[in-house]
């Protein structure tokens, strides 16, 4: 299946039963939900997904049911977060085996690479398969920056990389590389609290976090948006934004996860090392969650513009 790099794409939870196994029943509520709302592809194992704790069978086994679950209506993509050349070509090859559309690609894990080195790298990978790529550019939580000369010689020797999920934090980043690459490189915003911003500047769609616990609101905000329809976006971004913060934040996982208890399309379970949120911490998301909902804004017909 091709990839349109546009739209609202989650970047999904992964969701563990009480003994911590996959939860594969809920997980396919929460996919559902998100099908529903008009999202325009699924993410999987990335920090949201907490992919490091994930093994490559469950990473496996999570591509499968998701290809499986969406039948074909949106394209599946797979993160690719890796701490060697080699385990990063072999997880490409998997994704490619079961049924995902195209990759995400971190810079190597662990290790802080050099330009040299990171550019190297992605290149290896996307010569090793022929699935669409989306470079996560995030320097802020990952240390490594992807810098347009390192996104022009990876552009002029990889066909398959076309888009990057922007996550610099840097509004006018979206400006220097519409202005160097035009509609060469996708881009989708990777940070909640800038999305609506991002869109505004050019961004090409949202790689979401809360939409995993609110995907009608993140989906309308993106839709709306495209259309001109800016009064409305911005009242229901106005009305998200508190909630968006909470992604913004080293708990994101147990923050979105409370989120989707509180919407019933999820559970709170996480896998250690992370333990679920107590005492004042637990409150104050909580509050932010109730509060939320109390105001939670009734949307307009957004599908009709989603074509």
């Amino acid at each position: 299946m091709q990839i349109n790099w546009k739209g609202v794409m989650p970047a999904v939870t992964t969701k563990f039963t009480d003994d911590d196994k996959l939860d594969l029943k809920m997980f396919a509520v929460n996919i559902n939900a998100q099908l529903e709302a008009g999202v325009h592809g699924i993410i999987l194992g990335g920090t949201l997904g907490e992919a490091s704790t994930l093994t490559n069978e469950e990473k496996r086994t999570l591509v499968r049911e998701t290809v499986k679950i969406v039948d074909g209506k949106v394209p599946v993509i797979i993160n690719v977060a890796e701490q060697s050349t080699v385990a990063a070509k072999e997880a490409a090859k998997h994704a490619k085996e079961d049924g995902a559309s195209g990759l995400m690609m971190l810079p190597p894990m662990r290790y802080k690479a050099d330009g040299r080195e990171t550019v190297t790298y992605f290149k290896a990978v996307a010569n090793s398969t022929d699935l669409p790529i989306m470079v996560y550019n995030n320097p802020v939580d990952y240390g490594i920056e992807v810098t347009l000369d390192m996104f022009e010689e990876l552009l002029n020797d990889c066909p398959n990389i076309q888009a990057v999920k922007e996550s610099t934090r840097d509004i006018s980043n979206i400006t220097r590389i519409k202005n160097r690459f035009g509609d060469r490189l996708a881009i989708l915003s990777g940070v909640d609290t800038l999305a609506l911003e991002s869109i505004f500047m050019g961004a090409d769609g949202w790689v979401a976090g809360l939409v995993c616990a609110f995907p009608a609101e993140t989906v309308a905000i993106y839709a709306l948006a495209k259309a001109g329809k800016i009064e409305e976006a911005i009242s229901i971004y106005r009305w998200f934004l508190p909630l968006l913060e909470l992604d913004i934040n080293t708990k994101l996982v147990q923050n979105i996860k409370l989120a989707e208890v509180a919407t019933g399309i999820g559970t709170e379970n996480v896998r250690e090392p992370r333990l679920p949120l107590i005492g004042d911490e637990r409150e104050h998301v909580t509050n932010i969650i109730i509060n939320g909902l109390k105001a939670r804004p009734e949307l307009p017909n957004y599908k009709q513009y989603l074509g």
